[in-house]
């Protein structure tokens, strides 16, 4: 359910790597350090900045000037508040203004007659729009006791792998929610979003979209920090053997050196395509149900004019895992007891797609820990883990002419910045094509014989689906480039802060 690497730096849930259980110097409880990051900046010491996000030579993480262990222990004030003051009012239906209310709490160090003394500089916290997220909390289960529990009762682990966008990624102990901090502009767009986002739960709780539990803002020295509360997509207890963060497109999708270089890199198009040529087998079933609702979710998308999403998949080899020594060093969690089942409905892969493996053959159904059982050309058990990420970045007029742009060097169709239909379209087909594949019953035991996948010029010879709303690049370049004043006059970009 969550979850970075050199992923995606847009909104919604980004790659993250989460098998690292922690990354930071910080202290577990989240007390405040004084002077740890101001030393850092004072003395020179070298600081690894990405974004909001930096790191001193201490390992001290830092968000917009604040330690991540005051901004945790804020976090958690924050929520248990909030929650706990919601519970006090009447359940009732969702309301079209409750998508816009606002509710803030100021935090004084010292106390208040409404909040406890805390050991961290004085900051607001805000709750945006509080009854509809409690109705979505609610539609997947999740009681107010069980979201505090989760959050609250233990420090929040803070995962390593920030990624290209510099964000913060924190799970919960129980492995249950991510936290990740995201951008003023993704904020906004996902409280407009949050109508239709109703209205498509409402229709259909089961997806692989982001499943979003709350939004909050943390206003600390003078600085808005932003939260999203999440499913968690990668399971810790679950060691990964490989990660793929996947487009559909094939423009630059290879991951660097750098990212390679790392315990569990995230992967990219051109990678999948070298390493797993054949593509994964699928049960027909669960073949038929992945796709449905990778259909349903891209038809979602792009009613929203969203693209450039990701489809983030990580794979346990149930083959390699058992021949791997349980003392490992490379197991990605210490714990090896068997978890307790996550409490929010439709949260694994599995529950997600509506599909449920056929009983015998060659998926073995008795323990697959959330993940859809595939196998590879070689007749090797797979669990894949997948979620649609990076949802919150809108169609606008910065992304077509950066489309443009790079179609005028390079073929417009493969560039992973496009058209939302266009790219909808791109995704599905590369995705229930070319990476998922569906077991032939004829072949229903015998792995040796899977059928081999075609060159890959021969797919997109019989795949390709034309646009009919596509005009050639060049010529879509210059009739954008004589509107773009008339474009931007009407986009408005907006960056003051929320009103509210």
């Amino acid at each position: 359910m969550a979850s970075a690497s050199s992923g995606p730096s847009s909104g919604g849930f980004s790659s993250v790597d989460s098998g690292v259980p922690g990354c930071t110097s910080s202290s577990a409880s989240g007390v405040k350090r004084s002077t740890t990051s101001e030393v850092s900046y004072a003395s020179g010491m070298p600081i690894k900045k990405i974004g909001h996000r930096s790191v001193d030579s201490s390992g001290e993480t830092t968000y917009k000037k604040t330690t991540s262990s005051a901004l945790k222990g804020a976090i958690q004030l924050g929520i248990t508040h909030t929650v706990g003051s919601l519970s006090t009012k009447p359940e009732r239906d969702v309301l079209m203004q409750d998508f816009y209310v606002v509710e803030s709490i100021f935090f004084p160090s010292e106390g208040s007659n409404l909040t406890p003394a805390h050991h961290y500089n004085d900051f607001r916290f805000k709750t945006y729009a509080p009854v509809a997220f409690r109705y979505f909390r609610e539609l997947f289960g999740i009681r107010p006791d069980d979201y505090l529990y989760s959050l609250c009762s233990e420090p929040l682990i803070e995962l390593c792998n920030s990624g290209a966008s510099g964000s913060l990624f924190y799970v919960s102990s129980d492995d249950e929610f991510i936290i990740k901090t995201v951008q003023h502009k993704e904020a906004e767009f996902l409280q407009k979003l949050l109508p239709g986002y109703y209205m498509n739960l409402n229709q259909n709780p089961r997806t692989l979209l982001p499943k979003f539990y709350g939004l909050y803002c943390v206003q600390a020295g003078g600085k808005n920090i932003r939260i999203v509360v999440m499913n968690n997509l990668l399971p810790r207890s679950v060691k990964m053997h490989i990660k793929y963060d996947l487009k559909g497109s094939t423009y630059k999708r290879r991951a660097s050196q750098k990212e390679r270089e790392k315990p569990l890199p995230t992967l990219k198009d051109l990678d999948f395509l070298q390493d797993i040529p054949d593509g994964l087998f699928l049960d027909a079933d669960m073949y038929n149900a992945l796709c449905k609702t990778l259909q349903r979710d891209c038809l979602v998308l792009q009613s929203f004019k969203i693209m450039d999403y990701s489809l983030l998949m990580s794979i346990h080899n149930i083959d390699h895992a058992q021949r791997e020594p349980a003392s490992s060093e490379t197991w990605c969690s210490a714990d090896t007891r068997r978890p307790a089942p996550q409490k929010a409905l439709y949260s694994t892969a599995m529950e997600s797609i509506q599909g449920e493996a056929r009983r015998g053959g060659t998926m073995e159904t008795h323990d697959h820990m959330g993940g859809i059982p595939a196998r590879n050309s070689k007749g090797e058990r797979l669990l894949l883990y997948v979620g649609i990420i990076d949802v919150l970045q809108a169609y606008r007029f910065v992304k077509k002419l950066e489309h443009s742009w790079k179609a005028l060097v390079h073929d417009g169709d493969t560039v992973s910045v496009h058209r939302p239909g266009f790219y909808a379209e791109r995704f599905q087909r590369f995705m229930c094509n070319t990476v998922f594949k569906k077991v032939p019953c004829v072949h229903l035991g015998r792995p040796d014989v899977l059928p081999q996948t075609p060159p890959l010029e021969k797919i997109s010879e019989v795949s390709a689906i034309p646009d009919p709303y596509f005009s050639p690049v060049v010529g879509e370049t210059l009739q954008m480039l004589s509107t773009s004043s008339t474009l931007l006059e009407k986009l408005e970009i907006e960056e003051s802060e929320f009103t509210h």
